[in-house]
């Protein structure tokens, strides 16, 4: 028979949702994610053994081992060049706030995007130094890697990052953050529809999870079961508002995460179904679009286990 104890945290919350006492009484936190991954990916010119093949226009590529994938280096270049732009001016033009996942690779490879982010006043988290798959990579390589992230993202925009998203995380990658210290909070968790605490180093340094999301997210215009049209995008994102904004009423109050690729959302025919989903949540009062670091620091002051709060 199967042992019933398990490290995982299958209860959460449960019944008793917390209230999670948004600013201004909001009915649900809104939050917008742009990964920025391109430059950073993997490829034999950085000394990987294949070309990358993840979320492209190449549905179902496969990596090719010890040569260039063109095509596919051509799709990733799309998304610096372009998409990030179109991105960027859809959401500055209508002030509404963001939170970037950087492949710090990726961010020295275009500092006039890193400096159009500072210039937003975007959030500019970690997604690791290589966006790779960590989970067969040795420890003292991924602890090396999440070392020079902080180093490289530090020197580029001038702070050390308080959030991060390895996004491919090992079964270390955890242990290596909270040993790296710095964090706020940290992503790599789609358990939820609100932040979470679980064990850092001491039982008195409790460490924030802000889990995200790959549902109501644009990588499924790059997956077999996924969306073919940017109405079939709209929609979901839609619906899971819609949902999730009703609940907040009813007093259940969560958090909608909605994750961004420059070279995916980026094309004009997706582009025009987030920028009518952008302007239907501005339509609606009692909602709160903030950046991730700003919900982290709302559950900090508000939610924090420690004694007395």
């Amino acid at each position: 028979m199967v042992d019933l104890t398990t490290p995982r945290d299958l209860v959460g919350y449960g019944r008793t949702v917390p209230d999670p006492r948004w600013p201004g009484g909001a009915r649900i936190a809104v939050q917008f994610v742009v990964n920025y991954e391109e430059g950073g990916e993997s490829s034999i010119l950085d000394g990987d053994k294949a070309s990358e093949s993840l979320l492209s226009e190449i549905v179902g590529a496969q990596p090719w081992p010890g040569q260039r994938n063109l095509n596919m280096e051509s799709i990733y270049e799309y998304g610096s060049r372009s998409g990030f732009w179109r991105l960027w001016r859809m959401f500055t033009s209508r002030n509404v706030p963001v939170t970037v996942y950087g492949v710090t690779l990726a961010m020295a490879r275009n500092p006039d995007a890193v400096a159009a982010m500072k210039e937003a006043g975007w959030e500019i988290a970690s997604h690791g130094y290589r966006w790779l798959e960590y989970k067969d990579v040795p420890e003292e390589e991924e602890r090396a890697h999440i070392r020079e992230a902080v180093r490289l993202h530090t020197a580029l925009t001038g702070s050390h990052p308080l959030g991060m998203y390895q996004g491919k995380p090992s079964l270390n990658t955890l242990k290596l953050v909270l040993e790296e210290g710095g964090f706020v909070y940290s992503s790599d968790s789609y358990a939820d529809e609100l932040p979470f605490w679980v064990p850092g180093l001491a039982p008195d340094q409790p460490h924030l999870i802000i889990p995200y999301t790959l549902d109501a997210n644009d990588m499924r215009f790059a997956t077999p079961q996924g969306f073919n049209s940017g109405d079939q995008f709209f929609t979901y994102l839609k619906d899971s508002f819609d949902v999730l904004y009703e609940e907040g009423a009813e007093g259940r109050p969560k958090m909608m995460n909605i994750g961004l690729h420059c070279r995916l959302v980026g094309r004009p025919g997706r582009a025009a179904a987030l920028a009518r989903f952008i302007d239907y949540v501005l339509s609606k009062d009692k909602v709160w679009i903030a950046r991730r670091i700003e919900i982290a620091r709302h559950w900090h002051e508000n939610h924090h286990p420690g004694v007395g709060r």
